[in-house]
C-alpha cells in the first residue's frame, strides 16, 4: 500500500509542490547567475560587462538566499505541520493566498533587479526600474519603490504563511487539548515565532524609510539606522533558513539511518535556543561601522557565541540518533558503524554531508564573530566562503536532498534515477569544497568581495601559500562542479514529474521515527510558546534599544541629507571613496 502524502492531503500537496517548483526555478537561475560572477570575478571567461556585474550579484544573492530558501521552507512547513497534526490545512484558499502573494513579491523583484540588463530601463512611478543593490539592500544605495513593495509582499506572504500553521495547530489543539505539540509542528510555530520578531527590523526599515525614500516622500534616510535595521535581520534570517534543515536533520535522518531519534527533549530546547538567541547579534556584521560603541559590538560577541550551543547539542543528538540507527543496521566498533550507514541512499547522504560542511561553517562562523579577528577577514572573500558552507551547503544541500524524499511524496511518482541523484550530492559536495576552500584563502590575504575587479591598481596580492591564479583556478572549477551538479538535480526533479503515472510503489514511508527518550521526557515549560516568545523579545529590546537610540542621537533619524541616486558601484576604487567621501561627511 502506497503512503505518499499526496493521497492523504491531495489539496495540500498541490500547493507544497507548486512552492517546491517556485524554489527550484529560483535555484536554476541564481545558480546560473552564481557561474557567471566566478568566471568574471577570476577573469576566466567573461560574459557580462563589469557594470552589469552588480545586477548579477544583486539577482544571486536575492533569489538563493531569499526566495529558494523561502519558498522551500513554507512547503516543507506545510508538510510538517499538517503530517504531525494528521490533519489538513484550515482552508486551503487562504493557503494559496499567500502563496500567490510570495509569487507576486517575487516577481516584482525579478523584475526591477533584471530591468538593470538593459541599456534604458524604462521610467515608472517617476524612476528608472533599477535595483542594483545587493542583497543588503540598505542605504545608500537606492532601488526601484517596485522592489521594496516586492519584498513587502513576499515578507507578508511568509507572515501569512505562518498564521496559517498557527490556525491549524489551534484547531488540532482544540480537539487535543491534554496533548504535547508532535516535535515536528513544535518545531514550525518556535520557527515561525521567531521570524516574526527577526523580520520586524527590516520592515520597519523598508517601510517607514527605503520605500518612502525611494518614492520621494522623504529626502534622505540614515544610513547607518538602515544598515543596523538590516543586520537585525540579515543574521537572524541565516537561521531561518537553518532551521527547517535543521528539522530534517532530526525527524529524517535517524529514520533513514534505520534508528530512533536520541532526545526529543534536546531537540525542543534547542529550538528554544534558538527562538531566544537568533536576533539580538546582527550587530557582529558590523564590528568596522564607526557609529557603534564597541561595548555595544562586545554584547553582540558574546550573543553570538552562545548561539554555538544550539549547534552543538544538534551536533551531539543528530550524530547519536545516526550511530543508533547504523548499529541496528549490524554495525560495530568506535567507528565501524560508520560503514553501516546508507551511503548509497541521496537522501541521507546529502544531508549528511550538507551537516558535515555546516560543522565546516561553524569553525569559520566564530572567526567571523570574534571581534579582534573579524577585523582581518571583514569584507573578504572568506565571509563568502564561509556563507557559501551555510546557506550554500548545509541548506541547498540538505533542501535538495530532501527533495529527493519529497518531490515523489507530493507527486506520488517514484524518483527517475537514484544513482543520478546521489552523484549530483556528491558533485555539490566536492564543488563547494573547491570553491570555498579557495574563497576563504583568498579573504586570508586580503581579496575583496562584492567588486567585478577585486584586484586594485598599483597592488598584487601575495598568497602565504600557492598563488593567486591557483586560488582562482579553484573557485572556476568548484563553480563549474556546482553548475554540473544543479544540472542534474533538475533533471532529475523534472523527469521525476513526468516519470509514468504514479502508480509505482517506489515511493518513500511517510510516517516518523521513534525516540529514544520521548516528548513525555521534556518539561512541560518547554511547550509554553508564549513564555519563550516574551523573553526573546525582551533579550532583543536589552540588545537594540541603546543602539539604535545612539544612532538616531548622532545621525539623526532620516539622516544627513543623502542622496541614494547619487551613488553607484563602480570598478575604479578611487572613484568609489571620492563619491561616498563627497556625500558622507
Amino acid at each position: 500500500m502506497r503512503n505518499a502524502y499526496v493521497d492523504q492531503f491531495p489539496a495540500e500537496a498541490k500547493v507544497i509542490k507548486a512552492a517546491f517548483w517556485s524554489s527550484f526555478l529560483a535555484l536554476a537561475i541564481g545558480g546560473l547567475l552564481g557561474l557567471v560572477q566566478a568566471l568574471h570575478r577570476t577573469d576566466v571567461l567573461r560574459f557580462i560587462e563589469s557594470a552589469d556585474y552588480y545586477t548579477v550579484l544583486t539577482a544571486h544573492g536575492v533569489l538563493l538566499a531569499i526566495t529558494f530558501t523561502i519558498f522551500f521552507l513554507v512547503g516543507v512547513f506545510t508538510w510538517a505541520v499538517t503530517t504531525s497534526l494528521e490533519r489538513g490545512v484550515v482552508d486551503t484558499r487562504f493557503t494559496w493566498s499567500w502563496y500567490a502573494m510570495m509569487v507576486v513579491g517575487t516577481v516584482l523583484v525579478g523584475v526591477t533587479i533584471f530591468a538593470g540588463f538593459l541599456e534604458e530601463p524604462p521610467s515608472i512611478l517617476g524612476s528608472e526600474l533599477y535595483a542594483d543593490v545587493l542583497f543588503t539592500f540598505y542605504s545608500p544605495l537606492q532601488a526601484h519603490p517596485l522592489f521594496y513593495l516586492g519584498l513587502v509582499l513576499f515578507v507578508v506572504g511568509s507572515w501569512l504563511a505562518g498564521v496559517d500553521w498557527f490556525r491549524t495547530w489551534w484547531a488540532w489543539r482544540a480537539e487535543n487539548p491534554d496533548e504535547r505539540i508532535p516535535l515536528p509542528t513544535f518545531m514550525v510555530l518556535t520557527t515561525t515565532l521567531f521570524w516574526y520578531i527577526c523580520t520586524f527590523g527590516v520592515a520597519l526599515s523598508i517601510l517607514v524609510f527605503l520605500l518612502p525614500w525611494s518614492l520621494g516622500v522623504v529626502d534622505s534616510v540614515n544610513p547607518l539606522l538602515t544598515r543596523t535595521l538590516f543586520w537585525y535581520f540579515g543574521h537572524a534570517v541565516v537561521y531561518f533558513w537553518l532551521m527547517p534543515a535543521y528539522m530534517m536533520w532530526y525527524i529524517m535522518l535517524p529514520k533513514l539511518s534505520g534508528g530512533k531519534l536520541f532526545s526529543d527533549p534536546l531537540a525542543r530546547v534547542v529550538f528554544v535556543l534558538f527562538l531566544l538567541l537568533s536576533t539580538p547579534l546582527g550587530i557582529h556584521h558590523q564590528y568596522l561601522d564607526p557609529g557603534i560603541a564597541e561595548g555595544y559590538k562586545f554584547i553582540a560577541m558574546t550573543n553570538t557565541m552562545f548561539l554555538l550551543l544550539p549547534s552543538l547539542l544538534t551536533a551531539f543528538t543528530v550524530v547519536a540518533s545516526m550511530e543508533h540507527g547504523a548499529r541496528q543496521r549490524g554495525g560495530e566498533g568506535y567507528f565501524g558503524w560508520l560503514r553501516a550507514l546508507p551511503w548509497r541512499d541521496p537522501v541521507f547522504t546529502g544531508m549528511a554531508l550538507a551537516g558535515l560542511m555546516f560543522a565546516a561553517a561553524g569553525f569559520s562562523g566564530m572567526i567571523n564573530a570574534g571581534m579582534n579577528i573579524n577585523y582581518l577577514v571583514h569584507n573578504t572573500w572568506w565571509v563568502v566562503g564561509h556563507f557559501h558552507l551555510t546557506v550554500g551547503t548545509a541548506v541547498a544541500l540538505t533542501f535538495m536532498a530532501a527533495a529527493y524524499w519529497f518531490i515523489p511524496q507530493v507527486t506520488g511518482k517514484a524518483l527517475w534515477n537514484r544513482s543520478v541523484a546521489l552523484g549530483q550530492v556528491l558533485l555539490w559536495f566536492i564543488g563547494m569544497t573547491f570553491m570555498s576552500n579557495a574563497m576563504h584563502r583568498s579573504g586570508l590575504f586580503g581579496m575583496p568581495r562584492r567588486t567585478a575587479e577585486p584586484q586594485y591598481e598599483n597592488f598584487a596580492f601575495e598568497p602565504a601559500a600557492g598563488t593567486v591564479g591557483e586560488i582562482n583556478a579553484q573557485v572556476a572549477l568548484g563553480a563549474a562542479i556546482l553548475t554540473v551538479s544543479l544540472a542534474l538535480f533538475l533533471l532529475n526533479m523534472i523527469m521525476t514529474s513526468f516519470n509514468g503515472d504514479g502508480t509505482s510503489a517506489a515511493i518513500p514511508d511517510n510516517t516518523y521515527a521513534g525516540t529514544l527518550s520521548g516528548p513525555e521526557d521534556a518539561p512541560a515549560i518547554l511547550d509554553n510558546l508564549k513564555l519563550w516568545t516574551a523573553i526573546a523579545i525582551v533579550l532583543v529590546i536589552f540588545a537594540y534599544t541603546l543602539p539604535l537610540a545612539s544612532i538616531v542621537e548622532s545621525g539623526g533619524l532620516f539622516g544627513p541629507g543623502i542622496d541614494g541616486r547619487q551613488l553607484t558601484l563602480v570598478p575604479d576604487t578611487t572613484t568609489v571613496l571620492e563619491t561616498v567621501r563627497g556625500v558622507i561627511p
